[in-house]
């Protein structure tokens, strides 16, 4: 076997693990470090964290969706809604009380009534003489509003709540805001000297407020004295019907109003108006929305938290494999490590395991290209040293016996090199071909009977014939997937192999049968056998062991592509001596070579 030089690339130990990111260094407090300087790590250490563009993905998509959910619950607040019920229902009750109590304390002006004296001793034990209450119906009780006054302001002192009475034809009589005790100090609001608009900030609240509270609700609109059926519930008050109605002021604040008639025996006198001061609703819902805001801070601290502990556990693994592949791209170090996370089991793990699978695959390729080449080239050289040779001798030969000689070297190795070219070259296109064509399932029984068909009639320039034999089912195809044309080039390479060293009477053997959940095919010759220190070495690029036939007929690239194809198909290929018959002296001889090809089954 002619020498060659192998170049194998060797890791240096500092460089087999890479160092780790900042993102995936944490460092463990000790005994010696303050408390000022473990936060300040622990902060530089976050803030590391979030120049990841992933991490900014995870934290905004985690913040972004619980600021869905709070402003959800702001908006669609069933504490706002039954909270303007409950104040609804409780301003109805009220006003009905206060309606009566207003009612009992009207003075009645009536005309002299005319009594009967006839009647008076016509009535039986039991019976009373006086108006009834269709009379008394007809009758006019107008609201006294200095006798109303005094029990309107004890009523609607301790509510908080504005009232309002309006006489029959809708004109204000009473408001709670101009009624005063003895003593009281009257005091009228004035505008400022130089009334000035809301800033910014207060338009800006008043805008959300406006649009957190409007929905459908009305706008209210504080109306003259004289225009009490300007409001809806006032004007069905009138009519004997009592109402409550929900509007927003200009401040975007919830008013809530109920009126109900002031009626004494059926006779409706007025109407009675409550409302709620402007801020008495929301400031019950702004605390709740406030409560539900420090809950949103809690609960968006935590998620913050959260996100970038998840983050780190993701974006940092995820840079580190980043930075390798970058690395192995460069080709900066003999051989990058890309970093190990399989023990964590997860998606992360599983590309960390995949990288580094096809990193040292690439790696293998890379160095195995570099090795054929090696070998392309020292083969190469040879028939060139050789046809250099014999081209700067043949000006000097003398004989035409001797320039015969010199021409068959020189078409000698000019065959060489046109073999060698030939099976280079289908030896570094047979890897891209594989790849790129898609393994269907291939039917051994008729590829092999095909070959064997062949082989007879072409021989090889023998006579040695192919015999092909299937243990097992008669009707097994032997189905294995993978690419016909290169199986039946494996075959084909080892037939013409097996006729080459078998005598010229000789028979080669191409056998099939199953074993377990594989294919075993067997070529076996009648020849010498192999040599037990080149059983390994034949299937080594460029080696040939031919002591009979001579140097340079064969390129040695047979066998070593028929390796290469076998076990881009997943399988093994060896080889091995048959055992013969035993000679006088009680040594087994060699009946012949056998090679063994085994895929696996379909």
């Amino acid at each position: 076997m002619l020498d060659r030089t192998q170049h194998e690339a060797s890791p240096q130990a500092d460089e087999a693990s890479p160092p780790l990111a900042p993102e995936a260094e944490i460092v463990a407090p000790t005994a010696g470090q303050s408390g000022p300087g473990l936060f300040r790590r622990a902060g530089k250490y976050f803030a590391s964290l979030t120049f990841s563009s992933l991490t900014r993905r995870i934290v905004s998509l985690n913040l972004i969706g619980l600021a869905a959910l709070v402003i959800g619950i702001l908006y669609l607040s069933q504490f706002r809604a039954g909270l303007i019920d409950a104040r609804a229902q409780s301003l109805l009750v009220q006003a009905e009380i206060i309606s009566g109590a207003i009612a009992a304390s009207a003075t009645v002006e009536t005309n002299t009534i005319t009594v009967d004296p006839d009647r008076l001793l016509d009535l039986k034990p039991g019976e009373s003489y006086g108006p009834n209450d269709d009379a008394l119906s007809g009758l006019d009780f107008p609201i006294n509003p200095e006798r109303v006054a005094p029990v309107l302001r004890r009523l609607i002192s301790p509510t908080k709540t504005r009232a309002r009475i309006y006489d029959r034809d809708g004109v204000l009589i009473l408001d709670s805001r101009n009624l005063y005790e003895r003593g009281d100090v009257l005091r009228f609001e004035l505008p400022p000297p130089t009334v000035e608009k809301p800033g910014i900030a207060e338009r800006a609240m008043i805008a959300f407020r406006t649009w957190l509270n409007r929905g459908d609700l009305p706008l209210y609109r504080e109306l003259g004295p004289e225009n009490g059926n300007g409001y809806q519930e006032v004007q069905r008050a009138l009519d004997g019907k009592k109402d409550a109605m929900v509007r927003i002021n200009d401040r975007g604040e919830v008013i809530v109003s109920v009126a109900v008639p002031v009626q004494r025996f059926r006779a409706v006198h007025g109407a009675l108006m409550l409302s709620t001061q402007g801020d008495d609703i929301d400031k019950m819902v702004t605390a709740e929305r406030l409560a539900i805001l420090k809950v949103f801070g809690i609960a968006a601290a935590v998620m913050v938290v959260l996100s970038l502990l998840l983050a780190s556990t993701i974006a940092g693994p995820v840079r580190r494999l980043a930075d390798s592949a970058e690395r192995v791209r460069r080709r900066i170090k003999t051989r990058v490590e890309i970093p190990d996370f399989s023990a964590r089991g997860d998606e992360i793990g599983h590309l960390s395991g995949a990288l580094r699978d096809m990193t040292d695959a690439l790696y293998n390729r890379i160095e195995g290209i570099e090795r054929f080449a090696a070998d392309v080239a020292h083969e190469l050289k040879n028939p060139l040293t050789s046809m250099r040779s014999a081209v700067e001798t043949l000006p000097l030969a003398k004989s035409d016996d001797s320039r015969s000689r010199l021409l068959a070297v020189i078409e000698h190795d000019v065959r060489r090199l046109d073999r060698l070219i030939s099976d280079i070259s289908d030896a570094s296109r047979l890897d891209a071909e594989l790849q790129r064509q898609d393994a269907e399932p291939v039917n051994l029984r008729r590829l092999l009977e095909a070959l064997t068909s062949m082989a007879n009639e072409t021989q090889h320039g023998t006579a040695v014939k192919v015999e092909a034999y299937f243990e097992g089912n008669p009707n097994d195809s032997f189905s294995v997937p993978g690419h016909d044309s290169r199986l039946g080039q494996i075959v084909s390479n080892l037939l013409s192999n097996a006729q080459s060293f078998s005598p010229p009477d000789g028979i080669v053997r191409l056998g099939c049968r199953r074993v377990r959940n594989e294919i075993e095919i067997t070529v076996d010759d009648n020849g010498k056998g192999i040599r037990p220190g080149a059983l390994e070495k034949i299937f080594e690029r460029f080696y040939t062991d031919r002591p009979d036939q001579g140097f340079g007929q064969n390129s040695g690239l047979g066998l070593s592509i028929s390796k290469q194809i076998v076990e881009a198909h997943g399988g093994r290929i060896w080889a091995e001596n048959r055992p013969g018959p035993v000679d006088a002296e009680g040594d087994a001889r060699i009946a012949g070579a056998r090679f063994v090809v085994r895929l696996p089954a379909i």
